[in-house]
């Protein structure tokens, strides 16, 4: 696939100036040209900029990264996967376990140590220990090309249906105490996050609207004006511009000023974020857990 540096800038969420001057000082990148002399990125150089990106904030200065070859990154990719293997024991064999059936495509060894996992834990244990760890190794593997997308893509579908299945069987709220919206932005397509929220609320006893991703603003307002919303929940995974990012929920704030607003998603672009006035931002899952439970303690 063609990339050009403004597709880049999008999918890093560094400027395209700032990728330009990387590839003058340190030859970070070395794009190609089109016949008419347009200069080019090809999925190999895309996949060498988010690991340039990744690497940056583990410490190491960008001319040393950029001096690494794609063989050396991959070994510093290594090692961040190796970190994430060494959690709890008790829940690393069944994330192994995974991994190796998802490689191979066999839906029906990962569809039996799916169930074997939510039946022995319960969703949210799974979820937080077993499945969330799962999806961020894929996404290291796919970095590092130990994985193809559609192997990616592979697992987190049966994630997906394993989550709406658990939302099924939940009987309706009947006396709820507010009532949710969740959606994702237009540009976002990752709902697994949203689809364990939408079964911890409804776990909860509260009340659910679920937009799915890739909702326009235009259809959100349409939502929102005609139903009775407390809280609004979104998730910002895609990586884009911090400006962007910014400019989306502050428009979201503008826009809905009587309501409860949630924000989570990516770690390092929410950090870079100024919080609007009426925005809430669930940086982990246990800030998520200990707002719907507020008098529950935690261990």
């Amino acid at each position: 696939m063609q990339y050009s540096i403004s597709d880049l800038e999008k999918l890093s969420g560094i400027q395209a100036h700032t990728i330009r001057i990387w590839e003058q000082r340190y030859q970070a990148l070395k794009p190609s040209r089109t016949a008419g002399n347009t200069r080019y990125y090809d999925d190999t150089e895309m996949k060498r900029l988010l690991n340039i990106v990744s690497l940056s904030e583990t410490g190491l200065k960008i001319s040393q990264i950029c001096a690494l070859s794609d063989e050396e990154m991959q070994i510093y990719i290594d090692k961040e996967i190796e970190a994430l293997s060494t959690g709890t024991k008790e829940f690393e064999p069944y994330i192994s376990q995974l991994l190796h059936y998802g490689l191979s495509y066999d839906e029906m060894m990962i569809d039996q140590l799916f169930s074997k996992c939510i039946s022995h834990y319960g969703l949210k244990v799974a979820y937080q220990n077993i499945i969330y760890p799962l999806l961020v190794r894929l996404g290291l593997f796919w970095q590092k090309d130990s994985i193809c997308p559609a192997q990616e893509h592979f697992m987190s579908n049966l994630i997906r249906q394993k989550l709406f299945t658990a939302i099924d069987v939940l009987p309706m709220p009947k006396n709820p105490q507010s009532t949710w919206l969740l959606f994702l932005p237009e540009d976002e397509g990752h709902d697994i996050g949203l689809l364990y929220a939408k079964f911890a609320l409804k776990e909860a006893g509260e009340k659910v609207i679920y937009l799915g991703s890739h909702v326009p603003m235009t259809s959100l307002i349409q939502a929102v004006n005609e139903n009775t919303v407390d809280h609004l929940l979104f998730f910002l995974l895609h990586t884009r511009l911090t400006t962007d990012a910014q400019n989306y929920i502050d428009l979201l704030t503008e826009q809905f000023p009587y309501l409860q607003i949630h924000l989570s998603g990516s770690h390092k672009l929410i950090s870079d974020l100024k919080m609007p006035e009426g925005m809430n931002w669930f940086d982990s899952m246990e800030t998520f857990e200990n707002f719907i439970h507020p008098n529950e303690l935690t261990v």
